[in-house]
């Protein structure tokens, strides 16, 4: 059986927008290899913004937050930033309860979240 691609890349200037198109996202084996094309995603293109977009996923297992936190730590040490667009509100509740919203900001949908990237830091 031919393994279906669930994540797609673009890039938006500098920006990357990783897509995940799969309703669900919960195979171990999927995870794995998920983690794996976003690391290298990372060591090749070594993006200093990311957006990831869950328009079109209902359900994550639990490892796929371990999964963003990871690829949060790997862009954030390089002084990068991960937001994360289009999530509905069953997963948002999810990252809610997990404190995980203390980290990730969250945008309705990826050309908001590039907007706001796009914005210089206030401070």
């Amino acid at each position: 059986m031919e393994h279906k691609r669930i994540m797609e890349l673009e890039t938006r200037g500098a920006v990357l927008v990783v897509r995940f198109d799969a309703p669900a996202i919960g195979a171990a084996a999927n995870l794995e290899q998920l983690g794996h094309d976003l690391r290298e995603i990372i060591l090749q293109k070594q993006p200093s913004q990311m957006v990831i977009d869950f328009t079109r996923v209902s359900f994550f297992s639990s490892q796929m937050l371990g999964l963003l936190v990871d690829v949060w730590r790997r862009l954030k040490d390089c002084g990068g930033t991960v937001v994360i667009s289009g999530i509905n509100p069953n997963l948002t509740r999810v990252f809610r309860i997990t404190s995980l919203d203390k980290v990730f900001d969250f945008y309705p949908d990826t050309d908001t979240a590039l907007k706001a990237l796009a914005r210089p830091a206030e401070g």
